[in-house]
């Protein structure tokens, strides 16, 4: 049986408005001051980059502690190339996970970050139908 997922986003005038999610958290969605908006809140193509990294991040910090895995640090820079012609949107994105430590185990990080993106993450399969995927894992020994 498939699940449902309700969001409910309400405009808070001008270009800003307010949307929550499943959990019940709240977040602002707002445009930058040139475009007419205040700055004030996320950028919509911004929190899809968001969502795709704190996706397989979850997944990548699950197997981290299942494998029992030593690392100090552990951040996600995701670039992604906007196309030129509207409907603007991500044709290409490059996923770089760094890990940093001084007892980094880089083959099952590197399965950790394998079976995310090949398996678990959802929204990484969502991204793969419109996107070219790049996915870069780099280790930082202290």
């Amino acid at each position: 049986m498939s699940t449902t997922n309700h969001i409910t986003t309400k405009w808070l005038g001008n270009m800003a408005f307010e949307s929550n999610n499943p959990s019940g958290n709240n977040l602002t969605i707002d445009i930058a001051k040139e475009d007419g908006g205040d700055g004030q809140g996320y950028r919509p193509k911004a929190l899809m980059l968001s969502g795709l990294a704190g996706c397989s991040g979850l997944d990548v910090a699950s197997l981290m502690k299942k494998m029992k895995l030593e690392v100090d640090e552990f951040t996600i820079e995701t670039i992604a190339n906007l196309t030129d012609e509207h409907p603007k949107y991500y044709d290409a994105v490059t996923i770089e996970y760094h890990f940093h430590g001084s007892n980094l185990d880089e083959k099952k990080l590197q399965r950790a970050v394998d079976l995310s993106v090949e398996k678990y993450c959802g929204v990484m399969e969502m991204f793969r139908r419109f996107a070219a995927l790049d996915i870069k894992t780099i280790f930082h020994h202290a």
